[in-house]
């Protein structure tokens, strides 16, 4: 099914489709998490890729919590956005041999895999609040705090230290 497709007919339809889309990123970030943390060379960046990981897994199952809140069967739809933003991620970083250049590029692309997750959540706390789900909306909240959490540790970690060593 397209992001436009024909079957969604409602706003409860997109939410649905949404919530999948979600769920498909972060199950596509739990899997490419480890692939950072290998590469990262910044043992602080190191240990806030593997705290992220085990965020992502929370986020998993929170959002198993909203398809269950919503009567919905929790499934993936696949997202050609977190696909790209993954795949691009890989080759940038596969082309870097500077340690520090490294980090930064590492950076860059967790922040971009961020702020997809951050528009979609808050899309999804948007969209719950309207169909009357504040229960779903409130758990949803939640990951949304915490991406948002790990996009400043990101950006304080790069600018005070990590983009400094990569320009030297």
């Amino acid at each position: 099914m397209g992001f436009f497709s024909k079957d969604i007919k409602t706003l409860d339809d997109l939410f649905v489709h949404t919530l999948r889309d979600i769920y498909y990123a972060e199950k596509q970030i739990e899997k490419a998490l480890p692939k950072m943390i290998v590469k990262a060379t910044d043992p602080q960046l190191k240990a806030g890729f593997e705290k992220h990981l085990v965020q992502t897994r929370g986020h998993i199952e929170r959002v198993e919590e909203v398809f269950e809140l919503h009567g919905v069967k929790a499934k993936e739809v696949t997202c050609p956005a977190i696909d790209g933003i993954i795949e691009e991620a890989d080759e940038v970083s596969g082309d870097v041999d500077d340690k520090q250049v490294l980090d930064a590029a590492l950076i860059a692309s967790a922040q971009a895999v961020e702020h997809y997750e951050m528009t979609r959540y808050g899309t999804l706390i948007a969209w719950a609040k309207q169909l009357g789900r504040s229960d779903c909306a409130s758990v949803l909240a939640k990951n949304l705090e915490e991406e948002k959490a790990t996009d400043q540790e990101l950006t304080k970690m790069a600018e005070s230290k990590i983009n400094l060593q990569a320009a030297e």
